[in-house]
């Protein structure tokens, strides 16, 4: 019997603590999305909506994305490197029509530890100067993007817009 209980108690000293199931919960917030809402040039106050907009990342072949009938985005940045950049080809339905440009993204990454089952999140700054940059791909026939507003140089939740574009 003291064998038996010795045994017992060896064993509830070795083995390691209850954990929570290592299942990331769903309501776990990870890394966030950059938002962009499109508004109307003319318009300012009215949220503008975008047919056949194709989003293609940097050195990517095939799209992010084809757009149509929105007027939000949500777009990942890269958690490897301070830089993403986009190419935004507007009207992709109909080559001869396209008009592309692109924005670049440059920002400081801030790893977070969420949990042992979730691991790691990234959140974002944007540069103070230069965070988002805005090019043509071809200046002959002009930018589609009018102008756009940065709402918040901190991107770290996907509950607000963080880039405001006007076209």
């Amino acid at each position: 019997m003291r064998k038996w209980l010795t045994g017992v108690i060896g064993l509830i000293l070795l083995t390691p603590g209850c954990e929570k199931d290592d299942i990331c919960d769903e309501f776990a917030r990870t890394t966030p999305r950059l938002i962009i809402s499109f508004y109307d040039f003319e318009n300012a106050n009215n949220l503008r909506t975008v047919n056949a907009l194709e989003i293609i990342g940097d050195g990517a072949e095939a799209p992010l994305g084809v757009f149509s009938g929105v007027n939000r985005i949500e777009l990942p940045l890269r958690t490897t490197d301070d830089v993403t950049r986009y190419r935004f080809r507007l009207n992709s339905n109909n080559e001869a029509a396209d008009n592309i440009d692109f924005i670049e993204f440059n920002y400081a990454r801030q790893d977070v530890y969420i949990s042992r089952a979730c691991g790691y999140k990234t959140l974002f700054r944007l540069a103070d100067v230069g965070g988002v940059v805005l090019t043509d791909a071809t200046p002959s026939d002009a930018l589609w993007i009018k102008s756009f507003t940065l709402n918040t140089l901190t991107i770290d939740n996907e509950d607000e817009t963080h880039l405001s574009i006007y076209f």
